[in-house]
């Protein structure tokens, strides 16, 4: 079992930065592939970034590219997204999500799919006011 902790939303202004934290713990030694994911009041969960394993790939989805950096810790399964220049639209829950008995995330095709992953956090809300 896999453990999915976020943290970090808040209510900010537009323009305002913002870091996000995710912690998954409960398989020692285990590395894997990770995400966010959010969702706004009456939508659907939409993909937003991925990271894979060993850091080396990084996948955004296009509303989020050149203002949004995801990373990760090189030891353990702490991952983080810094949310920089937020619009009112970048409102929602965030979800942080572990693959650790799905595929590997070759492509942002197969990281910004939900069925990807095995594991969600319950979620941390961001709200950004015009």
């Amino acid at each position: 079992q896999v453990h999915v902790v976020e943290s970090g939303g808040k209510l900010v202004q537009a323009g305002d930065s913002l870091r996000l934290s995710c912690a998954a713990s409960g398989r020692p030694g285990g590395r894997f592939g990770m995400s966010w994911f959010r969702q706004a009041p009456g939508k659907e969960r939409e993909f937003v970034s991925a990271i894979t394993w060993d850091g080396a790939s990084t996948f955004y989805a296009d509303s989020v590219k050149d203002r949004f950096t995801i990373s990760r810790s090189k030891t353990e399964n702490n991952v983080y997204l810094q949310m920089n220049n937020l619009k009112p639209e970048d409102t929602g829950v965030y979800f942080c999500a572990a693959a650790v008995f799905g595929p590997e995330l070759r492509d942002v095709a197969v990281a910004s799919r939900v069925a990807t992953y095995d594991y969600w956090g319950q979620g941390t809300q961001v709200t950004v006011s015009s």
